[in-house]
């Protein structure tokens, strides 16, 4: 792996959004609309409602900032790729020595730092307008935020893959997919919440985990986080990567075996 074709990779993903400021909107103005919508839910509630219930209601705030950290993640893989698809940049990508390995850790990178803008600015304002201190969950937000990441990343490269494979009529699925697993994960809610044949299937994806555990922290009679959810977050994400990996390879040695990779960059 060549890490100066992976930072001229980054650099030149970092020249669309520095030259084309409404990149840079999107990556604040629609995470800003979602905290406004939650936390003025979240304050209007605890007005409402005992002073014990209050407390929970911060499940909120902290469940969306970890969402953005989990669907950023995924958006810096599967749009950098269409970001390739929209300039007609893809060929030039893939006819240069890139390998596989190097274009997809570039796009990790790139999500990585779409996770510090968007996060840093929430936390900021979640502070400042909602008195929510993401720092509350002490050292577990390390591993929160890595295992959101991980998975993000796995979902991005299913994302792109299922693009290759479909064409750019698929290309709603680089926003849908996250939103499709958003019921499962445990985002707001519970896992006990959800019918009992869903919660099997939640409790397999690594973000389920990751939500169940903030609760824990939150949660003034407990406090902290579970080694269990930890556990098992980390353990399925090794999974989920492996898996997410090996459809992202596979489904792009098909492209280009096909010769689909050439009619696809040039629609």
């Amino acid at each position: 792996m060549n890490f100066r074709i992976i930072s001229a990779l980054v650099l030149r993903y970092i020249f669309l959004y520095t030259r084309t400021p409404m990149r840079l909107v999107e990556l604040v103005f629609w995470p800003v609309v979602d905290l406004m919508v939650w936390g003025n839910l979240t304050m209007f509630l605890q007005e409402n409602t005992s002073a014990q219930f209050a407390h929970y209601l911060l499940f909120l705030i902290g469940g969306m900032i970890l969402w953005d950290v989990l669907f950023r993640a995924q958006q810096g893989v599967a749009i950098s790729f269409l970001e390739d698809v929209w300039t007609r940049n893809l060929l030039n990508v893939f006819v240069a020595p890139v390998r596989t390995v190097e274009y997809v850790t570039a796009t990790f990178v790139i999500g990585f730092l779409r996770i510090c803008v968007t996060v840093l600015v929430l936390s900021v304002l979640a502070f400042v307008g909602y008195h929510f201190n993401v720092f509350s969950l002490k050292w577990s937000l390390i591993p929160f935020f890595v295992n959101l990441m991980i998975f993000g990343w796995s979902l991005g490269m299913i994302s792109t893959a299922l693009i290759l494979r479909w064409g750019q009529a698929a290309e709603s699925l680089a926003w849908a997919i996250p939103f499709f697993i958003q019921p499962l994960v445990a985002v707001f809610y519970p896992v006990a919440k959800l019918p009992i044949w869903l919660q099997g299937i939640a409790l397999a994806l690594p973000a389920t985990h990751i939500f169940e555990g903030m609760r824990d922290v939150l949660n003034p009679v407990i406090g902290h986080a579970s080694w269990k959810h930890l556990g098992m977050a980390a353990g399925l994400n090794v999974v989920f990567m492996a898996l997410a990996a090996w459809i992202f390879a596979s489904t792009l040695r098909a492209t280009r075996r096909k010769g689909l990779l050439t009619k696809f960059a040039t629609q």
